[in-house]
């Protein structure tokens, strides 16, 4: 497993509540990380939330609360997840936490999902 593929399925940490983090098999690394990266991308909101910031480039909570029909706390619980699993990172601005997508971690989340339907898993094990 090449360095950086390691790093993210460290940083996205185990795929269930008490598991390992760990899936047997030759291509146990490509599942897990493709699993995490499609469990945060598992509601609309958040999907809605990532299309809206890789539009935008960053901006506050608040400009995502102005566009979706959605509640402070809510926004705020969705950006957690995503920053969770490495899809979005965010820096503090004063009094403001300032959210962008993380484009190494959505350009490897390509890669693994073209490997995925082009039936290249094979190139995954590298």
């Amino acid at each position: 497993m090449n360095p950086e593929r390691s790093e993210i399925i460290k940083a996205l940490g185990p795929t269930d509540e008490g598991g390992s983090g760990e899936f047997p098999g030759e291509h146990g690394d490509f599942v897990v990380v493709l699993a995490r990266l499609a469990k945060a991308l598992g509601h609309p909101a958040r999907v809605e939330i990532l299309r809206y910031l890789l539009g935008r480039g960053e901006c506050v909570c608040g400009d995502i609360v102005r566009r979706l029909p959605l509640v402070q706390s809510t926004v705020s619980a969705h950006l957690r997840r995503l920053r969770e699993a490495g899809l979005v990172s965010a820096r503090r601005e004063k009094c403001w936490m300032v959210y962008r997508v993380n484009p190494g971690v959505i350009d490897h989340m390509r890669g693994l999902l073209g490997l995925l339907v082009g039936g290249q898993m094979e190139e995954a094990a590298d």
